[in-house]
């Protein structure tokens, strides 16, 4: 059975208030996701410098990710692919650099691609007052994440 429109409510406002707290804590330590409001939706974003390329916050009910997502928007599949495919011959010195290893999700059959970690401290359903280590763990990530891509992301030919 699908969800009522009052679950939906609280889901979306459980959501906002979760990303409005990540939001004011990743301020003191990045300047990434500044310019970024908090959204009802499981992730926000922010571009990564290059068209299509944006790194995202993602939170499910219990756990949450971190993420470079690729989509150039439509038609865009080769393109999105060739990139993927460009970042992964770097594979070995990005997951060195970010200090563990990442899901590369070439995501076949569809139009974008993702690389992401995977954060199984909790997610927006969690008790409140456990979202701060799923802040800390979230914002950590990104930072090792944006750091690790930043130079593979330059050196790309887009």
């Amino acid at each position: 059975m699908g969800a009522t429109k009052k679950d939906l409510a609280e889901r979306y406002i459980i959501r906002e208030k979760f990303w409005a707290q990540l939001l004011a804590k990743a301020k003191e330590k990045t300047k990434l996701h500044a310019g970024i409001s908090p959204s009802q939706h499981g992730w926000i974003g922010t571009g990564a410098g290059r068209r299509g390329l944006a790194f995202n916050y993602v939170v499910r009910q219990h756990d949450a990710n971190v993420e470079l997502y690729i989509d150039r928007g439509d038609e865009s599949d080769a393109e999105n692919k060739r990139i993927f495919d460009d970042l992964a011959k770097s594979k070995k010195e990005i997951e060195s650099a970010f200090g563990s290893i990442l899901e590369w999700q070439r995501l076949d059959g569809k139009r974008a691609c993702r690389i992401k970690k995977q954060i199984e401290v909790g997610g927006y359903r969690d008790d409140a007052p456990r979202w701060s280590a799923v802040h800390d763990a979230m914002i950590d990530t990104m930072i090792r994440l944006e750091k690790a891509f930043r130079p593979h992301i330059a050196k790309l030919d887009v």
